[in-house]
């Protein structure tokens, strides 16, 4: 951690080796275009490189947690900037009780049907599942209220439960 604090080349392409994977992935939750994904994660590591010497180490895992909070930001700053980034507060009609059952469905279909999830819904779902944020803090993040959070994640896990669904059927025939 000292080296790269102190600018040394080698502990910063380091730290990048390490984590660029593992940030990528973050990225690629909320931006479905990859080539604007790397170009995020290239701003963000340049953020993180900058900002390095403010990043107080508390153990095990808190770089791990502070940079991916710094992706997080920021693919947040590039939906608002350049996405259609619609909200609403309107609580679905129709509310699915029995969500499905995952198990069988492949990680790779998973991270297709959230990635199909209207930007918003993505954008909220990611927030609450993946980042664990409360809807306050989700509201407050995307600067909307706290009840077009709890809606918007509402329908994203209803379409979400309506794909699934839909694949379980369509392997069982």
């Amino acid at each position: 951690m000292f080296r790269i604090k102190d600018g040394e080349r080698g502990a910063q392409r380091r730290l990048y080796e390490r984590f660029a994977g593992y940030l990528m992935a973050v990225c690629l939750r909320y931006l479905t275009d990859r080539e604007a994904a790397e170009d995020v994660l290239q701003d963000c590591f340049v953020k993180i490189l900058t900002a390095v010497n403010h990043f107080e180490y508390r153990g095990e895992g808190s770089l791990k947690a502070w940079m991916t909070r710094v992706v997080v930001n920021e693919s947040l700053s590039y939906l608002k900037r350049n996405e259609r980034f619609s909200l609403s507060d309107e609580i679905p009609d129709e509310v699915e009780e029995e969500a499905p059952d995952i198990g069988f469905v492949p990680l790779e279909l998973m991270q297709r049907l959230i990635e199909e999830l209207p930007t918003g819904y993505r954008a909220v779902f990611n927030l609450y599942v993946f980042e664990q944020l409360s809807h306050k803090e989700i509201a407050e993040e995307l600067g909307i209220k706290e009840k077009s959070s709890s809606s918007q994640f509402l329908r994203a896990r209803m379409i979400l439960a309506k794909k699934i669904k839909d694949y379980i059927k369509q392997q069982t025939k």
